[in-house]
């Protein structure tokens, strides 16, 4: 994974990098939410603390150490411009036509998000890699409303993952529908624009609407809802890095 750009007016900052590209999600989490899609948004918000929390807590304090003064709205700002850039490009990844290319869509949109909330909790000093940073995604994305009902779907969740893996899936459904449920799950968790962006993919004709706007525009406010969480949190530390 390249290094962040430089945060703005800050001179001994890292050289810019060349642009990266959003990610998708890991294929065992497909696997996961393609058998309980249902659940999809909490599979993937468990996953990612798994997988990303740590990146998050790495970038943190490996700006922190290159520039010891950094604040902590600069080190937002800059994870915030580097994944809604992601988000622009997002819509391209799977080069995919119809419901199995918008789920795609979809779901790497709701994957970089995660990437965003998380960086951005890293940046004010709360710990990325913490199981309540599930809960936070699940109701920054608007999963849930409120976070007792996003920490009883995770557990729900979690019960479920651990079930698949010690008895399997509960048997083969009709493929296009668990892509249509999946798929409408995660347009869900990425955002209402999302959402339509998805079906109109599906139609023929429609990919002309399928441009950058919606998904940096559902990801520019669901970063304002992250910052304001973590900001208004107040600072935390965040754990050290590990000695040998």
């Amino acid at each position: 994974m390249t290094d962040p750009a430089p945060v703005d007016g800050q001179h001994n900052a890292a050289p810019v990098p060349p642009v990266d590209a959003p990610e998708a999600p890991p294929a065992p989490l497909w696997d996961r939410m393609r058998e309980d899609p249902q659940y999809a948004p909490e599979h993937l918000a468990l996953e990612a603390v798994r997988r990303l929390g740590p990146e998050a807590a790495q970038w943190a304090a490996r700006e922190r150490a290159l520039r010891p003064d950094v604040p902590a709205e600069h080190l937002a700002d800059q994870a915030v411009r580097r994944f809604v850039n992601h988000a622009r490009l997002s819509g391209a990844v799977s080069g995919a036509a119809g419901l199995p290319g918008a789920v795609i869509d979809v779901g790497v949109l709701a994957w970089t998000q995660a990437r965003l909330v998380l960086h951005v909790a890293a940046a004010y000093g709360a710990d990325p890699t913490h199981t309540d940073r599930a809960t936070d995604l699940l109701v920054l994305q608007r999963v849930h409303k409120v976070a007792e009902t996003a920490r009883l779907a995770l557990g729900v969740a979690a019960g479920r993952e651990r079930a698949g893996a010690l008895f399997g899936s509960a048997g083969d459904r009709a493929l296009g529908r668990v892509m249509l449920q999946l798929g409408v799950r995660l347009a869900r968790m990425a955002g209402v624009r999302a959402a339509k962006r998805m079906f109109a993919k599906v139609v023929p004709g429609a990919a002309i609407v399928l441009g950058t706007w919606a998904n940096s525009s559902a990801t520019k406010e669901l970063a304002d809802r992250a910052r304001s969480l973590y900001r208004d949190a107040g600072p935390r530390q965040l754990p050290g890095p590990r000695q040998p």
